[in-house]
């Protein structure tokens, strides 16, 4: 037994887990039962390989466990509702909060279309198939906006609030609107008039975009999008949940190996400078306070730690 002749097998099996137990190869998905989130200490699994010493291939207690190439597809499948919701979800956040990347975790955790207050095409072909659909049609789990009004908010029945980080929420969607979905704002954009133009039109926007959702949503159930990251299985059953429907775990398992889709920037592009001056920052800081102050009020959890002016 090797990694490389286990990892082949159940490549060949196609099974998206290769998982060594000594001189045995198991194949397989993550499961409930084995969904790979308690990791042991690696000096547990220091069994070297039968067939090649400088490898380990654990025993029959302590598995070393590989992905391979093969996607788990258990959570691809997706469709409009059965039957028309008589509830309107909206998924409503500030412009580069993560709300087309939580519409995706949300259609493969549940197995169903997202909607959209706006119709944008480029994400239709990309397979949001709710894009298309007027967002009162019904047929969708939930729908995507970035409206803040009273009246746009209380057409809606119940609200996910996704809420992220202002700083890099600013730049994520400083980065979409001059360089597209996926693409990158330009040096000549970060250092010309467009960035302090955009902080001074945006950064208030980033907070008064909760507050209103928090005065005027009738149910409205709060996520952090850092939270989202680190605790994905967790928030995002809570997710499920709230929007009122059964947790599938197999399929959130497999969300977990499919979680960037095709909408997720590869991290901020790294400025060689920091584009915020002490101005901007300390007007932002106080937003973010007043955000915080605001979730307290209504017995939320206040904003991540890595949000305060104090963190930094």
């Amino acid at each position: 037994m090797s990694v490389e002749k286990c990892v082949d097998f159940c490549t060949e099996k196609e099974l998206s887990l290769a998982v060594l137990a000594g001189d045995r190869c198991l194949c397989g998905f993550p499961t409930p039962l084995f969904s790979l989130h308690e990791m042991e200490d690696e000096e547990m699994c220091l069994h070297r390989c039968h067939g090649e010493e400088f490898e380990s291939c654990g025993n029959d207690k302590y598995f070393v466990v590989y992905q391979t190439q093969v996607q788990d597809n258990r959570c691809m499948d997706r469709h409009f509702l059965p039957t028309r919701s008589k509830q309107l979800m909206a998924l409503a956040s500030f412009p580069g909060a993560g709300n087309t990347w939580a519409r995706h975790l949300i259609e493969l955790a549940t197995g169903f279309y997202t909607g959209s207050y706006y119709f944008d095409g480029s994400l239709y072909n990309k397979g949001f198939k709710g894009e298309r659909d007027h967002w009162r049609s019904g047929r969708n789990v939930c729908i995507k906006t970035h409206e803040s009004g009273k009246k746009e908010i209380e057409a809606f029945d119940a609200s996910i609030v996704m809420i992220r980080n202002p700083y890099k929420a600013l730049m994520a969607e400083f980065n979409r609107k001059y360089g597209g979905h996926i693409g990158f704002a330009s040096q000549a954009h970060w250092r010309g008039k467009e960035w302090p133009e955009f902080v001074k039109n945006y950064a208030p926007w980033w907070a008064s975009h909760t507050l209103d959702w928090l005065r005027y949503g009738r149910n409205v159930h709060v996520v952090h999008f850092e939270e989202l990251k680190r605790e994905l299985f967790s928030k995002l059953k809570d997710m499920v949940l709230f929007l009122g429907l059964e947790v599938a775990e197999d399929r959130l398992l497999c969300v977990e190996g499919q979680k960037d889709g095709n909408f997720k920037r590869s991290g901020l592009r790294k400025l060689e400078y920091d584009p915020y001056t002490p101005e901007m920052r300390a007007s932002i800081d106080e937003l973010v306070m007043t955000v915080d102050a605001a979730l307290k009020k209504r017995n939320m959890a206040g904003v991540p730690k890595e949000y305060r002016p104090t963190s930094r």
